[in-house]
């Protein structure tokens, strides 16, 4: 509703990887270079670490399309706990490569035959692996063995190894030493610093249509910073909460008074919910419960208070959300009548 109210074209902060909101930032222009550099070399393997939030997915889909398809055969994989054979089968589909539960070496031969007529046609084959902190070693291993295939001595197969910071402690382990010596570029995505979020969070406002309508006040951008922790995800979620909470209020600015209200809603939120959890999970205080311990009762009221509070809030706020909902709709009716 916030989009319409602040008459913006889409929602700036969503959460999906749309690169139409692709933020060029020292950090992710770094990344892209090293990836580039990288695939320039068309060998082995090139690594990306960031922690969740970073933008690995957007700077990925960033990658692919800046790709000429002309020249490479591309397959991106989110990976998960999957072992040599099954991911093998899995590289297979991706690049639609026939299988019908042929044993491993059937596989690889399919797998190499493909490579091989893609090299012929003048492309070479790259395999993107987001989320790869989640390939067992194994799995590691059999992708490190497919590079090894070549044509006229020609490496035919390139990848690419996108995740978050495990993958570093996985790759450095004593048995990942073949491995490290096929990487030919890495880099590590680091969070934004205060002037990077500014500029972050006024791309992605423009891009959505923004005509300064809510204004920002400058020290806003310090605080989104400081509890974002400069990462773009979580940036994207306090904002998206922000310009909702300056709907509700009806706000044309946005200072630090804002942001440190809405801060305060989710933290109240984010209490209630681990409140909520640790009653459902540890019930060991009913089962053994006395009227002796008033010190447990006590505490339990006042969390029931709390939730209660937080609640009727939500409930306002919603209450309010739904009349204004009913009276954009109203318009709308007017306007096609």
């Amino acid at each position: 509703m916030y989009d319409i109210f602040y008459n913006l074209n889409k929602k700036p902060f969503q959460l999906n990887a749309d690169t139409d909101f692709f933020f060029n930032s020292e950090v992710h222009g770094r990344a892209l270079a090293y990836m580039n550099y990288g695939l320039k070399q068309g060998e082995g393997f090139v690594i990306v670490i960031g922690k969740p939030g970073t933008g690995k997915t957007m700077l990925v889909k960033e990658l692919v399309k800046s790709f000429n398809s002309n020249h490479l055969t591309i397959g991106v994989i989110v990976s998960s706990q999957i072992g040599a054979y099954d991911l093998l089968k899995i590289i297979s589909e991706t690049f639609h490569i026939p299988h019908n539960g042929e044993d491993k070496a059937t596989l690889l031969t399919k797998i190499y035959q493909f490579f091989v007529q893609q090299e012929k046609e003048g492309k070479r084959v790259l395999m993107i692996v987001d989320e790869a902190q989640n390939l067992p070693k194994d799995s590691l291993e059999e992708l490190r063995m497919l590079t090894n295939f070549e044509l006229n001595t020609k490496p035919l197969f390139q990848i690419f190894l996108v995740g978050q910071p495990e993958l570093s402690g996985t790759l450095f382990l004593p048995e990942m030493e073949q491995l490290r010596q096929r990487v030919v570029a890495t880099y590590q995505l680091k969070p934004l610093n205060t002037e990077e979020t500014k500029n972050y969070i006024i791309f992605r406002l423009l891009k959505a249509g923004w005509m300064q309508n809510p204004q920002f006040d400058d020290d806003t951008f310090e605080h989104i910073c400081n509890y974002t922790k400069g990462i773009p995800r979580r940036i994207n979620t306090l904002c998206d909460r922000v310009l909702l909470f300056g709907y509700l209020e009806e706000l044309k600015i946005i200072d630090s008074d804002v942001i440190k209200k809405v801060i305060n809603e989710i933290e109240d939120e984010s209490s209630v919910m681990r409140d909520e959890f640790h009653d459902e999970t540890d019930l060991t205080h009913i089962e053994h419960f006395t009227p002796d311990v008033n010190g447990s009762l006590q505490e339990r009221i006042a969390t029931l208070e709390k939730t209660v509070s937080t609640l009727q809030n939500t409930l306002n706020k919603e209450r309010a959300l739904l009349r204004k909902a009913i009276l954009i709709q109203l318009d709308m009716n007017d306007i096609f009548e």
